[in-house]
């Protein structure tokens, strides 16, 4: 009752600046002048282009059957979803009336949520008007469930609205059956972050790619280690070459400064990386399959810090071999896979530059642990067929 009570004050405040607001803000008031383009059918939500990416496989399979609405809580989210053709918006603000006139207006026979947004008004609303809900690849740690377990009024009501929750493995199952959630609802476990991927066509090996390495997704911090191992690689290899994606592009002119303080030329991304150039620098989104398909090897980069780390499934699909810092909280269990499959190995910052070294002297061997990797993902990847099923089944209930 807090809450709404809260989100219904919220929501009237920021109506009552509507007319000055601009048109993503409207958006998610619900408030855009007329209903979406598909009405009717499944609605699907991302937070974002991560969330969004990973569940690509499940929205162009559902979107083969039925209508399929996308939504995002951002503006990068919301142009990844148009640009696969399917009709997307802003989610609505979970604020009693911006809820209500979003589902009185798209009317969807089914809500996905992608991952692990739990929002108490939309979870209601869609309860009122019978509407099945469905939460696919789920993830929760220790540390949000005992947050989300101070704020069981909450969070109980929503798990235990839930039709089906496929969540990501045994602990986050586990934790949000303590919560609320009930029984039979658990679907099998799905790894979105693996569908994607499996997809892709394997990548061949070649000279090229065994004298290329990728730093993927890195971090403020991690981008000034990469360069300065690079640079030492440079001294004894010289046509050694280094593709630098930061996590988010608009970080790339401060990492270009970077390679220029260290005398590495640097060329921007134009589709592959720059034969001139010691560093070519990824400064746009979406770029991740290209980049490493161009690689044999990869550091998979937020493990240098403290970030928890990346997934390592997609430079895994390209056939890379695959290097990973300290922290891999986020994928542990993904990262100790593919140890354990020969496909990966941890390195420090300090230990680095050897690491990429050795595999750089023996490609024969970067070969071995990028084809171990492309054979871990292919035995791992859920099966779409299943999941898409059971989403149908509920959606025509």
């Amino acid at each position: 009752m807090i809450y709404r009570a809260a989100t219904y004050l919220a929501g009237a405040a920021l109506r009552g600046g509507a007319p000055l607001a601009g048109a993503d803000l409207r958006q998610r008031l619900g408030l855009d002048a007329g209903p979406p383009d598909v009405c009717g059918g499944v609605w699907l939500h991302g937070a974002s282009v991560g969330e969004l990416n990973s569940a690509r496989v499940l929205a162009e399979r559902l979107a083969a059957s039925v209508p399929v609405l996308v939504t995002a809580n951002s503006v990068t989210g919301r142009a990844a979803a148009q640009g696969w053709g399917l009709d997307a918006r802003l989610a609505p603000l979970d604020v009693p009336g911006a809820v209500a006139r979003f589902l009185d207006a798209a009317r969807p026979s089914l809500i996905v949520t992608i991952e692990n947004e739990i929002w108490p008004n939309r979870a209601g609303g869609a309860r009122r008007r019978g509407i099945p809900q469905a939460v696919v690849g789920a993830r929760m740690s220790a540390r949000s469930a005992r947050r989300w377990g101070r704020m069981r009024g909450l969070v109980a009501p929503v798990l235990s609205g839930l039709d089906l929750l496929s969540a990501q493995d045994a602990a986050t199952e586990g934790r949000l059956l303590a919560l609320g959630l009930r029984p039979q609802a658990l679907a099998p476990r799905t790894n979105l972050k693996l569908m994607g991927p499996a997809g892709w066509a394997p990548v061949l090996p070649g000279p090229s790619r065994d004298a290329t390495w990728l730093a993927a997704s890195t971090h403020e911090g991690e981008d000034g280690i990469v360069l300065d191992a690079h640079a030492a690689l440079r001294a004894r290899r010289p046509g050694l070459r280094l593709i630098l994606a930061p996590r988010h592009p608009r970080r790339a002119d401060a990492v270009a400064a970077l390679a220029a303080a260290r005398g590495l030329t640097l060329a921007r991304w134009r589709g592959a990386p720059d034969a001139d150039a010691a560093v070519t620098l990824v400064d746009r989104l979406g770029q991740m399959q290209a980049a490493a398909a161009a690689a044999g090897i990869c550091l998979v980069a937020g493990t240098l810090t403290d970030r928890g780390g990346h997934t390592p499934w997609e430079p895994a699909a390209c056939g890379c071999a695959l290097l990973h810092g300290p922290d891999v909280a986020n994928f542990a269990g993904d990262f100790a896979l593919l140890t354990a499959a020969g496909a990966a190995r941890a390195v420090s910052g300090a230990t680095l530059a050897a690491a990429v070294g050795a595999l750089a002297d023996d490609p024969v061997a970067a070969r071995a642990m990028g084809a171990a990797a492309r054979a871990a993902l292919d035995r791992e990847a859920p099966d779409p067929a299943l999941l898409v099923a059971r989403l149908l089944a509920l959606a025509a209930r």
